[in-house]
């Protein structure tokens, strides 16, 4: 339960980081009709969430498996290139909410 306390602050943080930054961003450009500033305010709100959540998924993963990596390798070295690509794949999950956010982005409405 302690773990999960401890991953869920740092995670809430970059999100009110990432929120406020687009407000920021959101709030210089030139005015908008009450519709178009909500679609595009969920826009962005949804491009920091797919970014936010999947890096912090990814880094939860990794963490993990880069854990049982090292645990396996201690026991039989001959396997540790096998396990690393286990890694990689993990990582995969932030390239994807990256790319989730590009398409969100190039979208229009």
């Amino acid at each position: 339960m302690r773990s999960i306390a401890r991953l869920a602050l740092p995670i809430l943080a970059i999100l009110l980081f990432q929120a406020l930054l687009i407000a920021s961003v959101a709030a210089e450009q030139p005015a908008l009709t009450s519709e178009a500033a909500q679609v595009k305010t969920a826009k962005f709100l949804s491009m920091a969430l797919s970014v936010g959540i999947c890096s912090a998924a990814a880094a939860y993963a990794v963490a993990k498996v880069s854990v049982a990596t090292i645990a396996s390798a201690a026991e039989r070295p001959e396997i540790l290139g096998r396990a690393l690509i286990f890694v990689g794949l993990a990582e995969g999950i932030a390239i994807y909410g990256l790319l989730i956010a590009i398409l969100i982005w190039i979208t229009t409405v």
